[in-house]
């Protein structure tokens, strides 16, 4: 079995590719208890400021896997920063064993950062299909590896980390505002994998209580109607999801309502 979160498609559609069972997380904590048996179980997630998502991590701690063989796959679209020995380092520091930790360079979907239609020109370049069926082998031959963290990954992250120690964080709450293209048709609460958001009077309402920033709302939203107004966006009329996944899947493996 290989569990998954996601916000736009991509690590669903890596999930689909590594097992024929994938499991969302949060739908999975919603369970008061979670113990999971397999020969092999995988988290597939993306990166989120260079870690795993906090919901991710919230779901290794709380859980109890049996099973032989546990990998981790991390999707990212620019740089990893070398996530796979924080991870490690994360998962031990529980008391949990993890066999194979690597990552995958797929389409950056940080709308806080990066104009969309520019990451789509990128896209080709970055071989998706060809790195999956790379991680699959791995994974059907059970190797042992923890994918090492080349010097330039390393110099970006603290990099990364000094800046944020200088300037503070990249973003602020509340993240988003509503235009009054807005039909409340309720899709941005149903692809909210923490429940933040209602509607009420036909209108999104946010709770940023529990937010976690995955900006799967402004993504999915069919009339561009939810934009960043903490900061400002590249393009704010550009939005992304994966093309191999439909929205429907997004909305069945994330909502809380």
């Amino acid at each position: 079995m290989v569990f998954y979160f996601t916000a736009t498609g991509n690590s669903l559609y890596v999930a689909k590719h590594l097992d024929s069972r994938q499991i969302s997380i949060p739908q999975e904590m919603k369970k008061p208890e979670r113990v999971y048996k397999a020969d092999k179980i995988g988290i597939v997630c993306p990166l989120f400021e260079f870690e795993m998502p906090d919901l991710v991590k919230e779901f290794i701690r709380s859980s109890t896997f049996e099973t032989d063989y546990f990998y981790i796959v991390v999707t990212y679209g620019m740089h990893h920063g070398g996530v796979a020995e924080r991870t490690k380092a994360f998962v031990e520091g529980l008391g949990k064993r993890v066999d194979y930790i690597n990552t995958i360079i797929m389409f950056d979907n940080a709308i806080i950062v990066f104009d969309m239609e520019d990451q789509r020109k990128l896209d080709p370049e970055k071989k998706v299909d060809e790195h999956i069926a790379a991680l699959k082998a791995d994974i059907d031959a059970c190797r042992h590896l923890v994918q090492p963290a080349p010097k330039e990954e390393t110099d970006f992250y603290q990099g990364y980390v000094s800046m944020i120690q200088k300037m503070g964080p990249m973003y602020s709450f509340p993240l988003y505002g509503v235009t009054d293209d807005c039909i409340g048709c309720g899709i941005c609460s149903r692809v909210c994998p923490k429940g933040c958001i209602s509607i009420e009077n036909g209108r999104p309402v946010y709770d940023y209580t529990d937010c976690i920033n995955c900006t799967s709302c402004a993504h999915a939203c069919p009339r561009l109607a939810i934009k960043l107004i903490c900061v400002k966006e590249p393009n704010e009329n550009a939005r992304y999801r994966n093309p191999n996944i439909e929205l429907k899947e997004i909305m069945e493996a994330n909502s809380q309502l």
